[in-house]
């Protein structure tokens, strides 16, 4: 196996010099650096990653803890953290918390064990845990998609953090029906203690407001962020005895539970009821009817995490940020509208 002694020999070069073409640690004459680059390329030189770190205390990999990857809108963030570790030069390890709140501070342990440089966190319901080993070990951390409360002691956040806007596009869906004639909209909300939870519930109120209808705490039922529990609180909400004309769900998995709720008792989207949905998917346009819906750019608040921890790593001790990228509202037919343009436009 070549060394980098022997990649120095073949480049005519010191050992120093080819160090810093490689490493990026000080700008070398271009062609010298290319000289290096094809040393490299003729002997098969490859980097020893291991002996780096030991030398650097950094291995030039971050870790990624995330639940649900099987959820398309995950899949497309983890694509998007994906690309861009990659395009920095550093290596990725993924685990799974499955949104538990011990779960999550052990994998985050994992991690750490591991010595990433630092981690990317999308945090459970109850991140206690998770936060206390953070702290305790003054890990670099970005939280995406879900925001952790508690300010930091300059009163802002203590973790860097990154998603979308959760509140205003709830509320533009809520409008939106409200402007078609809906005077009972329900909302199939996530999992409680989830900062997108909370927010879109807030957007959904907000929007009632807006519209000048009185909010009804009956038609705010919890699917827990899944289908099965969507499939419950759709079930609990055609139950009153006057059920919603229109319903708004929290993300992707439970507008299918929903629909297959409201299919299930014989209901027609949207000659029964309405139907308008946080979170956007691949299929979405393949449903009959097309559904109407809030695109979060996942692929991009994955990006931006990866570029957050970067920076949090050159700069250690600069403030806290948070970071939130905006929507789409994608307009298509299970709202109730006849021809509505496909193309998004920003919320």
């Amino acid at each position: 196996m070549a060394t980098m002694a022997d990649v120095a020999r073949r480049a005519g070069v010191s050992v120093a010099t080819v160090s810093h073409v490689l490493n990026g640690t000080r700008p070398v004459l271009p062609h010298t650096r290319q000289a290096v680059l094809d040393a490299v390329e003729e002997l098969g030189y490859t980097t020893n990653t291991l002996a780096r770190s030991l030398v650097t205390a950094r291995t030039r990999s971050i870790g990624l803890a995330v639940s649900a990857i099987s959820n398309p809108y995950f899949t497309e963030i983890l694509q998007g953290v994906e690309a861009a570790v990659l395009e920095a030069g550093y290596s990725l390890l993924i685990a799974d918390p499955h949104d538990d709140p011990e779960h999550e501070r052990k994998v985050v342990q994992l991690l750490h064990e591991r010595r990433v440089d630092g981690v990317i966190v999308a945090p459970s319901a109850d991140p206690r845990g998770l936060l206390a080993y953070l702290g305790r070990h003054d890990v670099p951390a970005v939280f995406l998609d879900r925001l952790v409360d508690g300010p930091g002691t300059d009163g802002g956040p203590r973790f860097d953090q990154v998603c979308a806007d959760n509140a205003e596009p709830t509320s533009r869906l809520v409008t939106h029906l409200a402007a078609l004639g809906h005077r009972r909209i329900g909302l199939v909300a996530g999992r409680p203690g989830l900062s997108t939870t909370s927010e879109r519930i807030s957007g959904y109120r907000s929007g009632l407001a807006f519209a000048g209808l009185a909010y009804d705490g009956r038609l705010l039922v919890h699917g827990d962020s899944e289908s099965a529990g969507a499939e419950q609180a759709t079930e609990a909400l055609l139950s009153l005895g006057v059920p919603p004309t229109a319903l708004v769900t929290g993300n992707n998995a439970m507008t299918i539970g929903a629909l297959r709720t409201l299919g299930a008792h014989g209901l027609s989207v949207p000659d029964d009821i309405a139907l308008c949905c946080f979170d956007d998917f691949a299929w979405a346009d393949l449903f009959s009817p097309r559904l109407t819906a809030i695109a979060q750019p996942g692929r991009d608040i994955g990006a931006r995490a990866v570029h957050v921890l970067l920076e949090r790593l050159a700069e250690p001790d600069r403030p806290a940020r948070t970071v939130r990228l905006p929507c789409a509202f994608v307009h298509r037919t299970s709202c109730g509208c006849p021809s509505p343009s496909e193309e998004g436009t920003p919320s």
